[in-house]
């Protein structure tokens, strides 16, 4: 019974929603929420029950998907009253015999029928990819409804779990990898847009690597996926290691692993963390296959320096430049030699002093505003060089008026790096940068 449904449902994913919700859904919604939660008839009465409410929850509109979450998070929480009474039965058994019984009791008390429901989801087929997708539907309205943050913090919780590295098997992806896979590549590539299958092709060359994360559960979903370019110089253009003309590099004479995109494929998957792992993975991977390899680094994008320098206009100033954001973001400047030398210098400067000064509201304040900075720092990399000009594309412009970042992994530095990191918010940068952040 639970395969045909789950049939079913595979064929109305992607299907058009159309089903908006009334009050009578709602309460048949929320009739077989509490028999699910409850597993009446049994475990496998219960996951049919799931099966059909994942299928219902697929053709909903976005109102109505919003609406049945809302039930989910505001109906389905642990009961206060059940709470209170096993919290004071475990307060007055403290010390005696029944203290271990009671917080038994107590911890039964607080495990929500929310946590049920997304159990029995998880155990239908394709249950792990609808909840990670219900996630990212989630996400979405939490932004302006406060009230479903309980459901998110359990749900986050769970696929925390359901997802930690333990889990996980990471995968060589190669032109022979089935086609769907590849073409979920395609999709999925976050950081520079694979613009055809040649493209893919010379990314998957010889002197490329391309590692991803998967689950069991959805074995043609890569997670996350990290590509490499093997070579014998740290890159500082991401036109030179994208160029499809360009020879192919003999890769046993590599002495350097570029990584230059790192792509999260699931946005419901959002505060569950494995890129840190998969680096770790891809490098003992790396090492193995290549005994010569002596230097990891990245070439890696700033998300966020455009946005930065469009609310402090002051910096641009500070260097002398008549440009201001909007202009720069074009990319006409760079059209110049003259110009471009001039424009290029000042930015590696203003570079250096926003990923040393620039602070997130996160935490302790701490923290680097730049999201890509703070994924490598606290993994223990170091800011090795900054490289202007190193993405001419119109989303390089955009967003960090073409410079781009070299972070080096130094493996012997790495724990040090990552515990000062952590501890003081202390930055491990090269010499050359931090003469840069001092240039004034």
């Amino acid at each position: 019974m639970v395969e045909g449904l789950v049939q079913r449902l595979r064929s109305i994913v992607g299907a058009r929603s159309t089903v908006t919700a009334r009050p009578k859904q709602l309460d048949e919604w929320r009739r077989l929420l509490t028999e699910c939660a409850e597993a009446k008839g049994g475990e496998v009465s219960a996951r049919t029950r799931a099966a059909a409410l994942a299928q219902t929850y697929l053709k909903l509109n976005d109102a109505a998907r919003h609406a049945f979450l809302r039930l989910i998070s505001l109906e389905f929480g642990p009961v206060p009253a059940v709470v209170a009474a096993a919290h004071a039965a475990y307060q007055q058994a403290v010390n005696t015999p029944q203290q271990w019984d009671a917080e038994a009791a107590l911890r039964a008390a607080l495990r929500s029928a929310r946590i049920r429901i997304l159990t029995q989801f998880n155990a239908i087929p394709q249950g792990v990819k609808f909840l990670v997708d219900l996630r990212a539907d989630l996400l979405r309205y939490l932004d302006e409804d406060a009230e479903l943050a309980p459901l998110d913090r359990e749900l986050e919780s769970r696929l925390a779990a359901w997802f930690d590295v333990g889990f996980l098997e990471l995968q060589r992806i190669t032109w022979n990898s089935p086609a769907a896979l590849l073409e979920k590549l395609i999709e999925y590539e976050a950081v520079h847009e694979i613009r055809s299958w040649t493209d893919l092709k010379n990314r998957l060359d010889s002197d490329r690597r391309l590692y991803a994360f998967f689950h069991p559960r959805m074995p043609m979903e890569p997670l996350i996926f990290v590509e490499v370019a093997l070579t014998d110089h740290l890159a500082d253009s991401i036109q030179a290691v994208l160029d499809e003309q360009a020879p192919v590099f003999d890769a046993r004479r590599a002495d350097t692993a570029i990584f230059y995109s790192i792509s999260n494929t699931q946005p419901g998957l959002r505060g569950v963390s494995f890129g840190n792992f998969l680096l770790k993975r891809v490098i003992d991977d790396l090492r193995r296959d290549f005994p010569k390899l002596r230097h990891f680094a990245t070439l890696s994008p700033l998300p966020g320096f455009a946005k930065w320098v469009a609310k402090n206009p002051q910096e641009l100033a500070a260097e002398g430049l008549e440009l201001d954001a909007a202009q720069l973001a074009t990319g006409v400047w760079a059209q110049d030699d003259g110009t471009a030398r001039r424009v290029n210098g000042a930015l590696a400067q203003l570079v250096a002093r926003y990923l040393t000064l620039a602070k997130s509201g996160r935490g302790d304040g701490r923290q680097p505003s730049d999201p890509v900075t703070r994924f490598h720092l606290g993994n223990g990399a170091r800011i090795e060089r900054i490289n202007p000009g190193g993405d001419a594309s119109t989303k390089g412009m955009q967003q960090s008026f073409g410079v781009m970042v070299n972070y080096l992994y130094d493996l012997d530095d790495l724990e040090q790096n990552v515990e000062s990191f952590a501890r003081e918010g202390a930055i491990a940068m090269s010499a050359a940068v931090r003469r840069l952040a001092r240039q004034k």
